[in-house]
């Protein structure tokens, strides 16, 4: 086997944790192999052993790359030697340019004053590797997040890459872009031998792009194989990833849905910079108790805008329509009236506004109801650990205690730990926003079990999803949304992947009345 790398008995020790027991890995030169596992596996750790951010000395076991064997002190040593990650936050500084971008930290220079000509030929030069023809002095902060992400693998190209690793590429990007992102990477692997690490929870990505295949599991090493082998699908690798069979990726239910919770008519938001713009279009939905409510649509549709001004006007202005709870106007016009009011509210960007990373899980928990762990306008931290406690027993939160820094945890961790702080706020109508985002198949089971627990409960949802099979696994109706305006509704039962994308394209060519829909 000619590897470019070869990773042996690497382990790596947190206080009270091992995060990595005796891992193997091992790449192929001109090859792309994907690392696989449940968030908590050990994935991301093995990487930053690799590249350099724990130095050697921080772990036992050894690095041979190209033949070689590997001290890394950090990120600047392995960049050196051309091994390059792609972070799934990306790092790009928004406000400067492609060009600017590119080149940070590694200007191109004569008699130390950067050579801008050069730097734009280049950029120029690298930007078409990747397929974009944008205008090297185009802030990164007016792209799209696809071409974002290209001009991140540009970046690395830059640099020389040998070995290029994308930690979870296309989580935020739709279909079309993930899709040109995964052809890029084939294309460079076939046109320029680059050797890849694609770390992904979207088997079907895996399988598509993947030449082999390394499974971890609890900080090991549990399986290793090419993808050329048949009889290893993607039921095989998910018995790898979670350690049992899951033959049924959705929890079975019996939907026990009541009258109706809540209806919004002529919805309305405008953009918040730009007041002429129209964001959500006069939107008309309903949902009843117990009822799992999906809304479909492409990135950009409107769904996360018509969420957040739902919840307390924490999106847009100019917001108009009427909202009714349990046939009651509702006053949602802040995010404390719309919590009285019985909505909560969980963001796709759980890390930017969802949790308090740098603090606990005990101290996130109780975030959305204080009073209820105050004396006299002061927490009492006894009940909020308490509080704490009882919720990570309820939604199996893995943590040390719940003294951990969130952002510490797992993203299915982290998710759970979201859901923890709206739950004890005891909402009637949640809304969750791709609330499985960047989670692993193990993870997003136990989501959707909450979800199931929750309707059974007499608790309403809306689950925003980009993932089709997932809204198509745990819904009970379905509205898509295209250009801001709710353009199809379907029970789940008569839907399928094509008659929702049929909609959305169809949708196009059609005139609606305000917030009228296609009914299929």
């Amino acid at each position: 086997m000619d590897a470019i790398l070869e990773m042996r008995g690497i382990t790596k020790e947190f206080p009270g944790v091992k995060a990595l027991d005796r891992v193997n890995l091992a790449v192929r030169r001109g090859e792309i192999r994907a690392l696989v596992g449940e968030n908590g596996a050990g994935k991301s750790t093995l990487m930053k052993v690799l590249s350099g951010v724990y130095p050697a000395g921080s772990y036992e076991g050894e690095i041979l790359y190209e033949g070689q064997p590997m001290a890394f002190r950090g990120i600047a040593d392995s960049e050196a030697r051309g091994i390059i990650i792609i972070h799934q936050e990306l790092a790009l500084v928004p406000e400067l340019s492609i060009a600017e971008n590119i080149f940070l930290g590694n200007e191109i220079a004569r008699y130390g004053v950067i050579d801008w000509p050069e730097t734009r030929r280049r950029t120029a030069s690298l930007l078409a590797k990747v397929g974009l023809r944008e205008n090297p002095d185009t802030r990164v902060e007016d792209l799209g997040l696809g071409k974002q992400q290209l001009v991140e693998i540009a970046k690395a190209l830059s640099k020389k890459v040998r070995l290029l690793i994308l930690d979870e590429p296309t989580s935020s990007l739709n279909e079309r872009d993930s899709e040109a992102l995964l052809d890029l990477l084939v294309e460079l692997k076939t046109r320029e031998g680059l050797t890849a690490i694609l770390i992904s929870h979207k088997l079907n990505e895996v399988s598509r792009v993947a030449d082999s295949l390394t499974v971890l599991r609890d900080g090991t090493t549990v399986a290793s194989r090419d993808m050329s082998d048949s009889s290893y699908g993607e039921g095989e690798i998910i018995r790898d990833m979670v350690g049992r069979s899951m033959s049924d990726r959705y929890p079975p239910r019996t939907p026990r849905i009541g009258d109706t919770v809540m209806e919004v008519a002529d919805w309305r938001v405008h953009h918040p910079t730009h007041r002429d713009r129209l964001v959500v279009k006069g939107v008309n939905f309903h949902l009843r108790q117990g009822e799992v409510l999906g809304i479909a649509g492409l990135m950009g549709a409107g769904r996360t805008e018509l969420a957040m001004s739902l919840f307390g006007r924490s999106y847009g202005q100019g917001i108009s329509g009427t909202v009714r709870i349990h046939g009651r106007p509702a006053d949602l016009s802040t995010i404390p009236r719309a919590i009285r009011a019985g909505l909560a509210y969980a963001t796709e960007d759980r890390k930017g506004l969802g949790l308090v990373l740098a603090d606990s899980i005990r101290r996130n928990v109780p975030l959305a109801n204080l009073d209820a762990v105050a004396r006299a306008g002061v927490v009492d931290e006894h009940r909020e650990a308490g509080v704490a406690e009882d919720y990570r027993a309820r939604v199996n939160i893995k943590c040390a205690s719940i003294e951990q820094e969130t952002v510490n945890l797992s993203g299915g961790n982290q998710q759970k730990v979201v859901l923890s702080k709206w739950l004890f706020a005891d909402p009637d109508i949640l809304i969750l926003d791709e609330p499985t985002r960047g989670i692993d198949v193990g993870a997003k089971f136990e989501i959707y079990s909450i979800i199931a627990a929750l309707a059974a409960q007499g608790k309403s949802i809306i689950v925003i999803s980009s993932e089709m099979p997932e809204l198509l696994g745990i819904t009970d109706r379905l509205y898509v949304m295209n250009e801001g305006r709710f353009v199809g509704e379907l029970p789940t039962a008569d839907a399928t992947q094509e008659k929702i994308m049929a909609m959305i394209v169809t949708s196009g060519d059609q005139t609606h009345g305000p917030g009228e829909t296609i009914r299929a």
